[in-house]
């Protein structure tokens, strides 16, 4: 793929986020079908889910989380 000769800010952000909406979406079908996980990481993520559902408190919220990181740094 030769995007170099591709000017994409020439294209309105509103069809450029539209365009990243359809890409995206397209790899999240695909990606269905191509990953695999390997029954280790199922069986993580299971128990992960498990742990969750049986004490929902003990999550924390995204908004926590981003203000954690990037707590100090410039954004």
């Amino acid at each position: 793929m030769n995007t170099s000769e591709t000017n994409y800010r020439s294209i309105p952000i509103s069809e450029r986020i539209e365009l990243v909406e359809d890409i995206w979406d397209s790899i999240a079908q695909d990606a269905a079908d191509a990953v695999q996980l390997s029954p280790e990481y199922r069986q993580e993520l299971q128990r992960r889910l498990a742990a969750h559902r049986a004490d929902p408190t003990s999550s924390v919220p995204w908004d926590a989380v981003r203000s954690a990181l990037f707590k100090g740094s410039a954004s």
